[in-house]
């Protein structure tokens, strides 16, 4: 049976904005303003903290247009704010372009550990095998069709089918992104942490997730290439 798609996008790693134009930042410029940056989001965007995004490889105007939200208070960050309350505009469309010109790091597999202690370690790694190949099938599944039953949408209607995202929509690129930043982004939508979305559009697909559904698609989308 064939599976209808969902029309909603799954936001992940930022939310979504108004769309914007192509950025008129230079690259150069951004490369040298990208230095207080690299602690977090690494020398060329890639992070090597799997909590912090991976900003290689981004739209430059969705990169701007989150840069903004956080100097304006508009998406809460207070480590964030202090750094974008110095940036002009020109700045973040430099730090915009910049980013968009690095390629995004390929992720190591998931992994996923026994909670509990177990005498039977070779069992324990056999089951966490089985439960990691559930997971990418489910997250798989999750990506392309959505949950008809209920009402999860697809993440490939925006996001296209490599997760590259839709420049003109401002849809975000979230192929790649850390896991872990993936399972808290959509986390965060599903509590009401992320605020700085124009709709409530996230919110309503991550309240109907599972946490296994948010891990199972975070573990897919961070795979994909």
């Amino acid at each position: 049976m064939i599976k209808k798609l969902l029309a909603f996008p799954l936001m992940l790693a930022f939310v979504m904005t108004p769309t914007l134009g192509q950025a008129k930042g230079n690259i150069s410029a951004g490369e040298s303003k990208a230095t207080n940056c690299i602690s977090c989001h690494g020398g060329n965007g890639n992070s090597m903290i799997p909590t912090f995004p991976k900003l290689a490889g981004q739209h430059a105007s969705y990169t701007v247009r989150q840069l903004k939200d956080f100097k304006d208070s508009e998406r809460n960050s207070p480590m964030m704010a202090a750094i974008a309350i110095n940036l002009d505009e020109q700045s973040m469309e430099d730090l915009g372009a910049y980013y968009a010109s690095q390629t995004i790091s390929d992720n190591l597999p998931p992994v996923i550990f026994s909670d509990d202690d177990d005498d039977d370690e070779e069992a324990a790694n056999r089951n966490n095998q089985e439960e990691l190949k559930t997971l990418m099938s489910i997250g798989a599944d999750l990506y392309r069709n959505g949950n008809l039953k209920s009402k999860v949408s697809a993440c490939i209607a925006c996001h296209g089918p490599n997760g590259e995202g839709n420049l003109p929509s401002s849809f975000p690129a979230i192929r790649s992104q850390h896991a872990d930043y993936l399972i808290k982004a959509l986390t965060d939508f599903k509590k009401g942490i992320r605020t700085n979305l124009p709709d409530t559009m996230m919110h309503l697909i991550a309240q109907k997730m599972t946490e296994r559904e948010i891990k199972a698609v975070s573990f897919h989308i961070s795979m994909m290439k």
